[in-house]
Formats: C-alpha cells, structure tokens, sequence
C-alpha cells in the first residue's frame, strides 16, 4: 500500500511538472494533491488498524494529550477536552442504566445549539450506539417521519424544544418510545428528565467493550437532507466519513453584529459559513480580525467579492458535498465563483462525470445504446459520482425506494453504477468547476434544503386548496430560491388567506414555507402528468408580468395578503425582508 500510493504520488507530480507551463494554478495543483495523498494515507492506516481508529478514538487521544485545551466555547464558558470526555462519560452511563441502551440502539437527538449536543453523541458513540441528528426546526409530521425511519427507540431533546415534543408525544407514546427531556424536572406525563440522572451517574471511562463490534463501516450517524421528492431521508454516515478534532466556537443561533467581536475574543482563524451568512456579514461595518481562511458552500460571486473587499484577504474554500454523497469539490485555489477543481489524482479515487441532462423531461440524455452521454467543457451537466468501495453510496435508513432513485445504472458503460448527486454543474476550460442549479423537485433557502411535496402536502391540508405546485424563484440579492406555489381552489371555494397561513406556519419551518401564492384556474402538466415547473420558476412572482392573482405571506398581519407593486418593490429594495 505505501509503494503504491508513492507511485501515485511520482507520477502526479511528473504530470504537474510536465504541464506546469501551461498551468498558472501548477503550486497550489501540486500542494493539494500531496496533501490529499498524506491524507489518504492516514485514513487508510485508521482504516487498517485492528481496532479500527474511530473519530471516538481521535478524540480520547486528544483527551490525553491536552485535557485542559479548550474543545467547545459557548455563550462565555469553556469546555475542556477532559470535560466533555467526563461528561459524555456520565451521560452514557446515565443511558445505559436509565433506557438500558446497548451497542446498535440507535437513538433520536432533538437537541438545539449547545455543548449537551456534542457530549450526547460521544457518550452515545461509547456505548457504540448511532446518533440520529434531527433538525430542531421540524415539526409535527416531519419530526414523526424523521424519528421513525432511523429506526430509534429512544428520543433525548432539549428543554427549549418540549412544546415540539408535546404535539407528537401520543404517537411517541403508542410507538413504545422512551422520550428523555433535557431537564431537571418535568411535570408532562410519559417525558423523562434526563439532566437529574446525568448529574448523579458516574464519570470514570467506561469499557471499550461496551462497542466491541463496530467497525468502520458501521452506521455512525445519521443526517437528515431533504431529497427531490417528500419528507427528509435519514442519510447513512458510517464511521470511516467522521472525522473532528478542533477547538470550536458554538452560538445557539448566528449573529451578524457580533460574529466578529467573537472572532476577536477567541481568536478565530478559521470560520465556517453559508451562502446567507457571507451576505449577513457584508452589510455590518467593516472590523479587525484574524480569520485567514473561510470553508463552507453557497455563496454568490457578488458576495463573494464584497466580502474581500470589506474584510480583508481571507482565503475562501468554497466546496461542494452531499451529506449522502460520493463526490465532493473544494476550491483550494480561492478563484471567486467556483466550487472547485478538477485534477487527475482526485478523479482517479472518486471517479466521477458530467451527463447531458434533460430539465423538461427530468432525466439524463441517453444515446441509441441506452448509455448517457458526457456533457462538453461549458456545459452545464447533472454530475454523478461512479459508487466503488472507495467511493459508496450507502443510501438512506428505512427508505430503500429513495435510496434506489439516487442509483443511475449503465451510465457509461452497460452495468455500472453511479450515484445521481441530483445537481447540475460545469466545468470550464481553466478545470474550475461551478455550481449552477439543482435538479428535481428540490430547491434551497436560508441554507435549507426544501422538498416541494412536503409542502405540496401541506397546503393540499388547507380546506380551499385542491391542487399545489410548489417551486423555488430567485429573489434579487438573496442566496438561493424563495419558495413559491401555484395553486388551484376547491370547486366553489374562496381562497382563505387566514387558514392557509395558520396551516403552513403550524406545520412548516420557517425556511420551507412558501412566501409566494399564485391562484391558477388550472396547473398545467407533462404528458407523463408531472407538474411542470421551468415556466412558473422563470416568470417568478412579479405581479406586472402575471395576470393570476398573487398572494404574499406577511409575518406582521398573520396572513396572506395580496402581492400588490408596491408590495413587490419592497421585497426588491430590502425593505422588507425575507
């Protein structure tokens, strides 16, 4: 294994050297690749030791190398390495004795923001236990969905977040589920506290044996993504893609105005981001700092731009990923716009292409063989990453028709298996690679991924509406897609602007929620009876250019109100936000 990744190595940088002339970027080309190779190296030596080297592992090293550093700052306190090793100590003992967890439970964490979030998993990853990462922002159906399909028996969630517990409890209840309130006391019947008996277990290290048996393809984690189509999918993270061990700084919830006073009182080098908070960030006044590097996804060229102008030469690393996904891209160069790069070593381990897609009809472009055709440098592509050992796919927990879609067989050859990232991109010239458009019935908004049936469901709820259709349109100088919907009434029915925001508040998160109504006498379909969507996305919600009536959700009047000029000037001026 060590001569064939030095022979990997030799030959890389021979076809860098031999290029070099005619590549401006030849340095950071050959920086990325030897660093993605002594990476590769290391992961294949946790991967090979017997016991498998866990995230787990890495942390009880870093336990005894410096248990006094800093691990998790938050809201003024500090918790050590040692710290949270004792806590998540007494919070696995606490589970082990209390809901008689064992290796293989799994377990819901409904928890918001906060330190208790990570000792929970540890603790939990201590008794060899997978952790299901529910978003404390769903409710109702979607929380029931998300709960079940992991498989878990047992929920922990946070104090804050006991009302969104109360609505599903009598579900819970009949399901035999045992609930676990983060808290001291609690007077609601069939809620567990659980602070009481983490503060009374013990926090001596507990057996290795206790997790005897997993190993490093074992489900880790899981994390929600909202699909092309319905409620979230529990994504299956096995152990080999977990990896952590850096001081971090946790907020409950993100704040322009003082992101950069906490950079400076913890002395952040390092931030994480999405596409909204670059733009939060670049309409505050400009600060010192000492933030060198900036990694996350999703932020517009134009933001991009401002950003370094206001905050100064921060490097960038602008990536693509999927949570459930076998291909990913950084931009370790920090050229503004793109996602990342394409180089030969980084094919060769993640093998992965660009396919013709079709947007009308939804699918891949196939050729008289039946085999899909590779889009051209320029053109935008639905890119798919070819599923090997190295690269899997394992697919979604209790969901195997979703896990199923995500496979695309005979893609360049007959019988080969690919995985449908579900996202169109496109390479240039200069092998940078760019994000355009997502695909299918999914868009995305204040850093969320929507699923459009979910919402489709919803308003289908309220008792005017027959028919939804429900997509995503550009909002001037916002990130992503503002959701939107063309409806059809109930023969005979009003449209009940009251009712239908009470229904998508009520059942919604904030983020999925369509801001936008269009009340259609028809909606217009396919000739395979899918809802068609490119013509309602490109004319938008611009009440001058429709003649069907439009409604806006107002958070001030509770209701929907009609979507006037005026009214949309605003939206386009920021003076009303969204």
């Amino acid at each position: 294994m060590y001569i064939w990744f030095t022979v990997v190595a030799g030959l890389a940088l021979l076809s860098i050297s031999l290029l070099g002339t005619f590549c401006p970027h030849l340095g950071e080309d050959c920086a990325y690749i030897l660093a993605s190779l002594k990476l590769g190296l290391r992961l294949f030596k946790y991967k090979s030791s017997k016991p498998f080297y866990s995230v787990l592992d890495c942390f009880l090293d870093a336990v005894k190398r410096h248990p006094t550093k800093v691990f998790v700052h938050f809201e003024g306190r500090e918790y050590s390495y040692g710290d949270m090793d004792k806590r998540s100590n007494k919070v696995a003992r606490a589970l082990q004795a209390e809901a008689r967890l064992k290796e293989g439970d799994s377990v819901a964490l409904f928890l918001a923001n906060e330190p208790s979030f990570v000792w929970t998993w540890l603790g939990l990853a201590k008794l060899g236990c997978p952790a299901a990462l529910l978003n404390f922002n769903i409710r109702s159906k979607s929380l029931l969905h998300c709960f079940s399909c992991c498989g878990a028996k047992v929920l922990i969630a946070s104090q804050e977040l006991q009302g969104a517990l109360e609505e599903v409890l009598p579900t819970l209840r009949e399901q035999g589920i045992s609930v676990y309130l983060m808290s001291e006391t609690c007077s609601i019947e069939g809620i567990n506290t659980l602070s009481d008996k983490i503060s009374r277990a013990s926090d001596l290290p507990l057996s290795r044996d206790l997790r005897a048996n997993i190993n490093i393809r074992s489900t880790a984690l899981y994390i929600y993504t909202s699909g092309t189509t319905g409620l979230p999918k529990a994504a299956v993270v096995t152990h080999e893609r977990v990896w952590r061990g850096i001081t971090i700084v946790l907020r409950r919830k993100f704040s322009a105005s003082q992101f950069w006073d906490d950079c400076r009182k913890y002395n952040v080098t390092v931030m994480q981001y999405i596409g909204e908070t670059m733009r939060y960030l670049c309409n505050t006044p400009r600060k010192n700092h000492r933030v060198r590097i900036a990694i996350g996804n999703g932020v517009r060229t134009d933001i991009w731009s401002e950003f370094l102008n206001r905050f100064g030469d921060i490097k960038v690393r602008e990536l693509y990923a999927a949570t459930e996904g076998n291909i990913g891209f950084i931009n370790y160069t920090s050229k503004i716009g793109a996602v990342g790069r394409v180089n030969f070593v980084h094919r060769f381990f993640f093998p992965y292409t660009l396919i013709k897609f079709d947007t009308e009809k939804e699918e891949p472009v196939r050729n008289s063989e039946g085999l899909c055709i590779e889009a051209a440098t320029g053109e935008t592509g639905l890119l798919v990453g070819r599923v090997t050992r190295r690269s899997p796919f394992v697919g979604y927990a209790g969901n195997q028709q979703q896990t199923e879609k995500k496979r695309l067989r005979d893609v360049m050859k007959k019988g080969d298996l690919y995985f449908n990232t579900g996202d169109l991109l496109w390479f240039d010239d200069m092998k940078f690679v760019y994000f355009q458009d997502r695909v299918g019935d999914t868009f995305r908004w204040k850093g969320e991924n929507v699923a459009t049936s979910e919402v489709a469901d919803i308003l289908t709820m309220a008792n005017c509406i027959f028919e939804a259709n429900v997509y995503g349109v550009k909002v001037e100088g916002h990130e992503g897609r503002i959701g939107m919907a063309a409806v059809t009434l109930q023969e005979g029915e009003d449209f009940d602007s009251l009712h239908t925001y009470k229904q998508v508040v009520n059942y919604l998160p904030a983020y999925a929620r369509p801001r936008f109504l269009r009340i259609q006498p028809c909606l217009e379909m396919t000739g395979t009876f899918k809802m068609k969507k490119v013509k309602l996305v490109e004319e938008g919600f611009n009440p001058a250019h429709i003649e069907d009536p439009l409604y806006f959700l107002d958070p001030e009047k509770k209701m929907y109100v009609p979507l006037t000029e005026d009214i949309y000037r605003a939206i386009a001026c920021r003076d009303i936000k969204l």
